[in-house]
């Protein structure tokens, strides 16, 4: 069993900065694919970025390459998503993913726990 805590959401003008952060309980974070979606309100879960077990693999949503960056530390047991430049259609629950079967994908039916979600508000 995998358990995911996001934290670092929160209310940001547009053209702010905010750090995601997805703390995560499980021995073998190492090799874990890590990855964030997000729902908007009366919208599908979309996926926003994905990062191998190594950090050397990464997969990015167009609409968020090259303001949003995943990272991870896998001796903390966390991953990050820094999200710059946001804009209001960024507004969106985001939640962070995990695939213990070390598999990058962009389907979240690829995933096997996920977080309870953190909100992000970018307001104009």
């Amino acid at each position: 069993q995998v358990q995911l805590v996001e934290s670092g959401g929160g209310w940001v003008q547009v053209g702010g900065s905010l750090r995601l952060s997805c703390a995560a309980a499980g021995r073998t974070f190492s090799t874990y694919t890590m990855a964030w979606f997000r729902q908007a309100p009366e919208k599908e879960r979309e996926f926003v970025a994905a990062i191998g077990w190594s950090a050397g693999t990464t997969r990015y949503a167009d609409s968020v390459k090259g303001r949003f960056a995943i990272s991870r530390d896998n001796a903390k047991n966390t991953a990050y998503l820094e999200m710059n430049s946001l804009k209001p259609e960024d507004t969106a629950v985001y939640y962070c993913a995990a695939d213990t079967r070390g598999i990058l994908t962009r389907f979240s039916s690829g995933y096997n726990y996920w977080g309870q979600g953190t909100q992000v508000t970018v307001s104009s």
